[in-house]
């Protein structure tokens, strides 16, 4: 009985994968799970109420009301009551109300008053699932901290076989299960974490910085506070947003500034993970006014930055130090000396070279290099995925 008491919320859009929710509904209940179904009323049309309501042991909603005596069934008291949301299958048309924020019937409503994570699983035909506003509605989920239930390749009702079938129940039930056990595994810890660039200003309106969005490091902060950690998130100029209340974001533009907050936490943290792609050097001296064209200025002299990582890697005592490295050539000849040279626990390796890492992608790939030289190699995922990797591993240290 690994969800005895845990309350989860099901909800179920119009698609012919609703065929296997009564089946995850089943597993739930067998695992002792509270189960709550609100549908769409064009979902009813593929799985019926009646099923669902036996198996859950409630009734399935699908009105805001209830049409006999008029009664509310108050999303703001479903959003309130469930320890864990589940939307599957989600068509592309509620997942584009969601990603907008249309609330026109009990689910979508619902959705917008949850209070607890929410996991979202597509199911569409491959063709739709492909299209672009697909991706980006998906891609705007997460951004809002949601949790994506990747779709399967595989066959699909129109007799096509592509991308864009729902994941099975079993697996479903595994990754509600490893929600609840991973919810403690940092619990009571304190997370030090860098992301995005720095600016080092050059004159007023001038800086020297670098294409970092800042997505890694955010990605990294929210699965920590997930599993239960209290985090304190050093960003550069970002426009990733924190979504947990575990999290408290501390802005600064420029390496000095970063510097300054990562000394003062770094004394009380237990794990430090410095993602931020820090400048290397900065203006000797900087204008105070706006360096006009017409001056023919073309002469910037630059000093080193002060060295975040290694000025930490000195002064740690008890805690877990982890270092990024970015490269283009000789990748993992440099991280091996980064991860020496710097006192790090570990580096995570990810190189310009592979498509689809390293700035301004929504995916990352990346290998971990432990202290006795041991790479660990990871395939092209989603920077959430990438940040649970990270965290799992240094689960294990500890």
């Amino acid at each position: 009985m690994r969800l005895k008491g845990k309350k989860i919320l099901v909800g179920i859009t119009a698609s012919i994968a609703a065929y296997k929710i009564p089946f995850l509904v089943r597993l739930l209940k067998k695992e002792g799970a509270e189960v709550q179904v609100i549908m769409t009323e064009s979902s009813r049309d593929f799985v019926s109420q009646l099923t669902l309501a036996t198996l859950s042991g409630n009734p399935a909603y699908h009105l805001p009301f209830n049409p006999q005596d008029g009664s509310w069934n108050s999303h703001v008291e479903f959003g309130l009551w469930a320890d864990l949301m589940l939307i599957a299958p989600l068509s592309a048309s509620t997942l584009s109300k969601m990603a907008h924020g249309h609330s026109d019937n009990l689910l979508t409503t619902t959705y917008l008053s949850a209070k607890c994570p929410v996991y979202f699983a597509p199911a569409m035909d491959l063709d739709m699932f492909a299209h672009p506003s697909t991706k980006k509605n998906i891609e705007t989920l997460l951004s809002y901290g949601n949790h994506l239930i990747e779709a399967q390749t595989g066959e699909l009702a129109s007799g096509l076989c592509g991308a864009g079938r729902l994941e099975e129940p079993e697996k479903i039930l595994k990754i509600i299960i490893n929600h609840f056990k991973k919810k403690d595994d940092f619990a009571g810890k304190k997370i030090l974490i860098t992301a995005g660039p720095t600016y080092e200003a050059i004159d007023p309106v001038r800086f020297i910085g670098n294409f970092s969005s800042g997505r890694m490091g955010y990605s990294i902060a929210h699965e920590f506070a997930n599993r239960g950690a209290e985090v304190f998130l050093v960003s550069g100029p970002s426009t990733q947003k924190v979504t947990h209340p575990n999290i408290q974001r501390l802005g600064v533009q420029s390496t000095d500034q970063m510097f300054e907050f990562c000394e003062n936490l770094f004394e009380h943290s237990d794990i430090a993970v410095m993602s931020a792609a820090v400048a290397d050097f900065k203006p000797k001296k900087v204008s105070d006014t706006k360096i006009k064209k017409e001056e023919g200025y073309n002469l910037i002299e630059l000093e080193p930055t002060v060295d975040i990582l290694k000025t930490l890697g000195s002064q740690k005592k008890k805690q877990i130090l982890i270092g990024f490295a970015l490269e283009t050539t000789n990748e993992l000849e440099n991280a091996q000396k980064k991860l020496k040279s710097k006192n790090c626990d570990a580096i995570v390796l990810n190189s310009l070279q592979d498509e689809g890492a390293g700035f301004q992608h929504d995916t990352n790939k990346i290998s971990i290099i432990d202290k006795s030289f041991k790479k660990i190699d990871f395939p092209l995922k989603t920077k959430a995925e990438v940040a649970s990797d990270i965290c799992d591993f240094i689960l294990k240290m500890i």
